[in-house]
């Protein structure tokens, strides 16, 4: 108990200057977040943003599976025309 004490006081004061906003015990092991709320709030809304603009995306590219291109090639006195033109049923 003697060594107990001073072991314990040497402790808190060598991490007293230390503080953290967060200690998450996970299968990772032990994890300190010395962000503070409001740092944890933008990244949260960054990430939000990130993963809207990625189903705005999918949902983009899933529109187009229905779609398809139409090439007309005309005559005229000058020579042929090609037009291309995207239908989409």
């Amino acid at each position: 108990m003697k060594r107990f004490i001073p072991v314990l006081l040497a402790t808190l004061v060598a991490t007293g200057g230390a503080y953290a906003q967060s200690i998450n015990i996970g299968p990772r092991g032990v994890e300190v977040d010395p962000r503070s709320p409001r740092d944890r709030a933008i990244e949260r809304d960054i990430r939000r943003e990130e993963r809207a603009r990625e189903r705005a995306r999918y949902d983009r590219t899933r529109d187009r599976r229905d779609c398809r291109t139409v090439t007309t090639i005309r005559e005229t006195r000058r020579g042929e025309v090609r037009s291309t033109e995207r239908v989409c049923d």
